[in-house]
């Protein structure tokens, strides 16, 4: 199934983006008449017939629409530190979105040794995986925040909220994702992953203190967004 993406619908008029123009007009070769399948990145499938094939402004009459097509039952925020290797979290982005995922938030942890973050080519990957996957929610990708201040902004928040990290602490000993999700009944879920050197046990107790629970991955040492990606598999397959 070909989609193409446009977040300006007005009515039942839709334009597309120069990007999203050379793509229909261009590569795929549609005409003026042709039919093709539109996503808003809100939730909406139109069934559009093209109506200007300018190849850098194309557009098309709406002739009928569906919404919350390509879902999933839940709603997932992953708040994960960014990679040394920025093409890394990327690759992270790209998967997390094709899987399932609703928002994607950079953190910055006591330890994390990329302190300023690259947004630049994330959303451009986001639009694409969600075509690939046949999805038509975009994910949001939040602004870049400390450990701290997300944990905090958090404290309030009544859904399931996880934090893993790799070391052990007695007093509140780790459990695994999974059995935390089976034996939670909610499905508004935040996930918290540390950086390369992990979280700091100050923000850990932070978390705790907050409401979030401890949760470990499994016995693998994983790279952050393999950690990451593990999460959202762990959540996409406990509701499907």
């Amino acid at each position: 199934m070909e989609l193409f993406y446009s977040n300006n619908i007005d009515g039942n008029v839709c334009r597309f983006s120069a990007e999203e123009s050379g793509h229909c007009v261009r590569v795929l070769r549609h005409r003026v008449g042709d039919v093709v399948n539109v996503i808003d990145g809100r939730g909406g499938l139109y069934e559009c017939r093209l109506t200007d094939d300018n190849p850098k402004a194309a557009e098309a009459v709406v002739e009928s629409a569906s919404y919350g097509w390509g879902g999933h039952p839940y709603r997932l925020v992953m708040a994960v530190c960014p990679t040394k290797n920025n093409d890394r979290y990327e690759w992270f982005a790209e998967k997390a979105c094709e899987v399932g995922v609703d928002a994607i938030v950079p953190v910055i942890g006591e330890h994390s040794e990329r302190r300023v973050f690259k947004a630049d080519r994330i959303n451009k990957i986001l639009v694409s995986a969600m075509k690939q996957s046949l999805k038509s929610v975009l994910p949001e990708l939040g602004e870049q925040r400390s450990v701290e201040d997300f944990i905090r902004s958090m404290a309030k928040n009544e859904g399931l909220k996880l934090i893993a990290y790799c070391f052990e602490d007695e007093s509140v000993p780790r459990r695994s994702i999974r059995e935390v999700l089976e034996t939670e009944s909610k499905c508004d879920i935040t996930v918290m992953i540390g950086p390369e050197g992990d979280f700091s046990e100050k923000e850990a107790r932070l978390a705790i203190d907050c409401g979030f629970i401890p949760v470990h991955l499994g016995t693998s040492r994983l790279r952050t967004e393999t950690a990451a990606l593990t999460a959202v598999e762990a959540v996409y397959f406990h509701f499907m």
